[in-house]
């Protein structure tokens, strides 16, 4: 071989160093960007799932119980397969026993003695005892019906064998963490709308605060006002005297409103989630049914005059 046909081999074997070079550490940026892309990640699922338990907390959602966590003894009871201190040896996940091809209903090699089929030698080939479909010479048996459909997937090749399905292809770290990003998204988006929605009462969610204090003690007010007539009916009949109705009209049923308001208000008007203590309006809410009681029994003497 000449200096040149050497030199031509140096030059080539220093250019294949340098692109694997360049290839290594091309790689290994792309695995630092992946380690911090997937820690930035977990450390926004940790603070959705703290933000997620203040939510359920303050709309009052009991959490799961410890045993339905994911992990947990009781999830992995329901799990099919031998569990834990069976006899399994440390990491295997199989017994000590023969294990058993799912539906094939054959043993495996997998912690099983020595084979004594026929053809099958001291840790030699099987022979044509490994062959299906070979009469006389130890062939597979044919699956029953029922456990046809648990055989492994196949196939078919273009010669008519079966043949094992194909593996599905590698997953890509990137794409999948593209995928996460997307869901950490939609799970945010999600919990902003839970959060405007917690913050808004179960009365009259759409209404302002004063509007629905208004509409409140009004609505109170307003039944106070029939109780009123009720009692003008039983004082017609001389039920109540003109002191009781009097009392009832200026104080009891005034009262009975506000305070019934006021309830009502500090029940279903106060969001799931508010900072503080949501306005109630005592001073509009005192105006409102001590006047308006007095107000609906003025309008049913207007009423019985005017009809008289």
């Amino acid at each position: 071989m000449s200096f040149e046909e050497y030199a031509a081999l140096a030059r080539q074997l220093a250019e294949q160093r340098r692109a694997g070079e360049q290839h290594a550490a091309t790689e290994s940026a792309r695995r630092r960007d992946l380690h911090a892309a997937v820690d930035y990640l977990q450390q926004r699922l940790t603070a959705q799932g703290h933000r997620l338990d203040q939510l359920g907390r303050s709309i009052r959602v009991d959490q799961p119980p410890a045993g339905s966590a994911p992990g947990s003894p009781a999830e992995a009871a329901g799990w099919p397969g031998p569990p834990s201190g069976s006899g399994s040896a440390p990491g295997s996940g199989f017994g000590a026993g023969p294990v058993t091809v799912a539906g094939s209903g054959l043993p495996s090699a997998a912690g099983s003695g020595p084979s004594t089929a026929p053809g099958a030698g001291d840790g030699g080939p099987d022979g044509a005892a490994g062959v299906p479909g070979r009469a006389g010479v130890g062939a597979y048996p044919e699956l029953p019906a029922g456990e046809a459909r648990l055989a492994l997937p196949t196939a078919v090749s273009p010669a008519g064998v079966g043949v094992p399905a194909q593996r599905a292809a590698a997953v890509d770290p990137a794409v999948e963490l593209e995928l996460a990003r997307r869901m950490a998204d939609e799970a945010d988006r999600h919990g902003q709308q839970a959060e405007l929605l917690a913050q808004r009462p179960a009365l009259l969610p759409t209404w302002s605060p004063l509007a629905r204090a208004v509409a409140v003690y009004a609505a109170c007010g307003a039944a106070a006002g029939v109780l009123v007539l009720a009692l003008v009916l039983a004082s017609g009949v001389g039920m109540v005297d003109g002191f009781t109705l009097g009392a009832w009209i200026c104080a009891g049923l005034p009262a009975v409103a506000f305070f019934g308001g006021y309830l009502v208000l500090g029940r279903w008007g106060r969001p799931a989630m508010v900072t503080g203590t949501p306005p109630r309006y005592l001073p509009l809410g005192f105006l409102i049914c001590f006047l308006l009681v007095p107000m609906a029994y003025c309008a049913y003497l207007l009423l019985v005059r005017g009809l008289r």
